[in-house]
């Protein structure tokens, strides 16, 4: 513990030295590149780079900047980040997805000593969006509630073009999840406590790729006869996106508990109140790792709920063509609605979620939504995407080269202004009340 104490003070003290600017303490990223090709930036720009290694593969995506490393056990953590902090003299810290539990820790410190938190996250509209936001994101988002703020910015924001839906990369984001996943293993004699927060260990999850690689094709076919049972019905069908039971979205900015229980919600809510000549499609995540028996935990609950024929799971297969016939979708907060308010399809959320919003989504229970969904406002959505591309997106994302450049390209600028979402969306709005 000595050595590691005195490595940790060894790489804080040379960086608060050789960068007198700005010092930044990164914590953990996506797999990848992105995270490092940002620090490289923000060196290059005179500032100070940091980074906190819990596991192998932080260790491997952090080949050549400053670091130390955390080998502790959770309980350990907050008193190594104070140290940290007082030898380091942070000025920022950067991160992805501020709801793990060692990133929760970090921003309450953060919060007590007026250091600035940036966050990046899956962008809040697809494609090629990343979304970078002082303070937090999602359901910590600083962006405003209301929707006047969204109509009055908006007139003097240049509309934002309604990119076409791509389908997820798997291949890129697989790559470099399996070389941090394999490096995660090979270091493990390193950090011998680390503990994922994301609910499975990595031989857990590994041997769910496996079998989902090994039943995919069996899961196309029948994803091309949920598609064909969806398009049969009289009355029309809705959509359930499932997304990540482990997700942050579901776990932290909900109040559901997972996503098994949402779907068992929304079924029994479909049996009871939509059309009896409908059909409601739940659709499988395009990148789930399947731990989960999806398929089982969608025949249960139509099962359990008397409507077996009128619910369908919907495997391997686009979301594009769902959207194009839909009645409307409900989901718990996922990131899909957005192309389904590009639609003009209806949406319900359950959760907590950016997009939730008089006039963007409906705004009743959902047992009005099966037969009277409100459609998206045109107008407010075209705000809306305005807003957020000024306020807290970048273009880019995360596992590609020229994705990589691009959102970077875009950080650097965002993180050294250090604005939250509400201050840039405001200092539009006193900018246009100043030309009136």
């Amino acid at each position: 513990m000595k050595a590691a104490s005195a490595e940790l003070n060894r790489s804080a003290h040379s960086v608060v030295r050789a960068f007198p600017r700005r010092r930044f303490l990164f914590l953990q990223g996506v797999p990848g590149a992105f995270m490092h090709t940002l620090g490289q930036a923000l060196r290059d720009r005179g500032h100070g780079v940091l980074r906190v290694n819990f596991n192998g593969g932080d260790r491997l995506n952090w080949p050549s900047l400053p670091f130390t490393d955390f080998r502790g056990r959770p309980a350990e953590w907050p008193p190594f980040l104070q140290r940290l902090m007082l030898d380091a003299d942070p000025t920022d810290i950067i991160l992805h997805g501020d709801c793990r539990p060692v990133h929760r820790v970090a921003i309450e410190l953060a919060n007590r000593r007026g250091l600035a938190v940036h966050v990046f996250e899956e962008g809040y509209l697809r494609p090629d969006w990343i979304t970078l936001e002082v303070g937090g994101v999602n359901g910590y988002s600083r962006l405003p509630r209301g929707i006047d703020a969204y109509r009055l910015a908006a007139r003097v924001l240049p509309p934002r073009p309604v990119r076409p839906h791509v389908a997820p990369s798997v291949r890129t984001r697989a790559r470099d999840c399996i070389a941090y996943g394999a490096a995660c293993m090979a270091l493990r004699p390193l950090f011998p406590r680390y503990a994922t927060h994301r609910g499975w260990s990595l031989p857990h999850e590994a041997a769910g790729w496996l079998k989902r690689s090994l039943r995919a094709p069996f899961a196309r076919w029948r994803g091309k006869a949920a598609l064909r049972t969806a398009a049969a019905a009289t009355g029309g069908f809705y959509i359930l996106p499932i997304q990540m039971d482990n997700d942050s979205q579901i776990l932290c900015h909900s109040e559901i508990g997972g996503m098994m229980r949402a779907i068992r919600l929304v079924v029994a809510s479909f049996a009871h109140h939509a059309p009896p000549d409908t059909v409601l499609v739940v659709k499988e995540h395009p990148l789930d790792n399947g731990v989960i028996n999806w398929r089982a935990v969608t025949s249960a609950a139509a099962r359990d709920a008397g409507v077996p024929g009128r619910v369908v799971l919907a495997e391997e297969c686009d979301l594009q063509p769902l959207l194009d016939d839909t009645l409307g979708m409900v989901t718990v907060n996922s990131t899909s609605a957005t192309f389904a308010l590009s639609g003009g399809v209806p949406v319900i959320a359950l959760g907590r979620s950016v997009y939730d919003l008089p006039g963007l989504t409906h705004q009743g229970p959902l047992e009005t939504f099966w037969t009277a969904p409100t459609p998206p406002d045109a107008g407010l959505l075209d705000a809306f995407r305005r807003v957020l591309a000024h306020a807290c997106l970048l273009e880019g994302d995360f596992f590609t080269t020229g994705g990589i450049a691009s959102g970077v390209a875009g950080a650097v600028g965002r993180i050294e202004a250090a604005r939250d979402a509400m201050t840039r969306i405001n200092d539009v709005i006193t900018r246009q009340a100043a030309r009136a």
